[in-house]
């Protein structure tokens, strides 16, 4: 039976990492886990870094963006995944897979920003020291954010104006715990051609050029700790450097992972699972990334921590 075309899409249908019943009470323990670790660091970070005064500086002031933003993403996918497992169903609406289609894009497109403008502050703090409160004012700061903000959103809602033109066929599954732009493009019976086309281009562009800007400034920086004649000196660079790095490898690496596996794999289950790498596996290890490899922060979480037992002792006593 040749499928239909249908203008008015009611919904479509999530099928998940496993449609097998006996995983869905652990699929969703995990992910569960994984959501509320991923709140709670997130959210520790930026209750860290805006309760301390040593920590107002430009590289915490885009960790703190950063940490909302992994929270955002994490929100956008997961608890959806959550209550159709809970209510046992796969359904999505048009409108709130077309939403989520949106957020993912306009989330991820900030974190990719976000990554690159905090290589740039450790260029500037590493190869220009003298000059840096100089350079990475407050306006340049504002200014980089804003700009992140209106090429993300602008990325996200040109690709799913796009997708509101097509058309959808009777056969609405999606191989995916989320709506991924290539998932719901590929279910469509219209001509996809400029949407694939848009969705490669923009994609290689948007995040091809913060990928070379990061590149370019580890360059420097290694290139002007090289320079450095002190030990101590090559060492304190590349500390403050290790945290951020690390973040960029995972985000990066298990984005090109998944690239890499939909090549090579035909099957869609594998790419799914192969997603969570990158969709929800970076925004709960950032945190900890931060926190063991940055003695400031450890600080400050510790002076947090004390503060919120301090502050709990004196209400019970009470």
């Amino acid at each position: 039976m040749e499928p239909e075309n249908q203008t008015g899409v009611a919904e479509f249908f999530l099928l998940g990492l496993s449609e097998d019943p006996e995983w869905q009470p652990l699929l969703f323990g995990l992910f569960l886990t994984i959501y509320l670790v991923t709140v709670l660091g997130n959210l520790l970070i930026i209750l860290a870094i805006s309760s301390d005064s040593h920590l107002q500086t430009p590289m915490y002031f885009f960790l703190s963006h950063l940490a909302f933003t992994d929270i955002c993403f994490s929100t956008t996918t997961i608890p959806k995944m959550l209550v159709n497992i809970q209510r046992q169903s796969k359904s999505i609406s048009y409108t709130g897979c077309l939403t989520q289609v949106c957020f993912v894009l306009f989330f991820a497109g900030l974190e990719n920003f976000l990554l690159a403008a905090m290589a740039y502050d450790r260029y500037v703090a590493i190869c220009h020291p003298l000059r840096y409160t100089v350079i990475m004012n407050p306006h340049l700061c504002g200014l980089l954010i804003l700009l992140t903000l209106i090429i993300s959103i602008a990325d996200a809602l040109l690709h799913s104006l796009m997708v509101l033109r097509l058309s959808f066929c009777t056969d609405l599954e999606i191989p995916h715990f989320f709506c991924e732009l290539a998932q719901v493009i590929k279910l469509a019976c219209s001509d996809t051609l400029i949407n694939n086309i848009l969705m490669y281009l923009v994609t290689s562009v948007l995040g091809g050029v913060p990928l070379l800007g990061i590149i370019f400034s580890y360059i420097q920086i290694v290139s002007s700790t090289l320079r450095m004649s002190s030990a101590g000196g090559k060492y304190k660079a590349f500390s403050t450097c290790g945290a951020h790095l690390s973040v960029v490898s995972l985000f990066y690496g298990t984005a090109f992972g998944v690239y890499i596996s939909s090549a090579v794999s035909h099957s869609s289950k594998d790419t799914a699972r192969a997603s969570v790498m990158y969709t929800v596996v970076p925004p709960m290890l950032n945190p900890f990334i931060y926190s063991l490899r940055n003695k400031d922060m450890k600080g400050a979480l510790k002076k947090l921590i004390l503060f919120a037992t301090v502050s709990s002792a004196l209400v019970l006593g009470f």
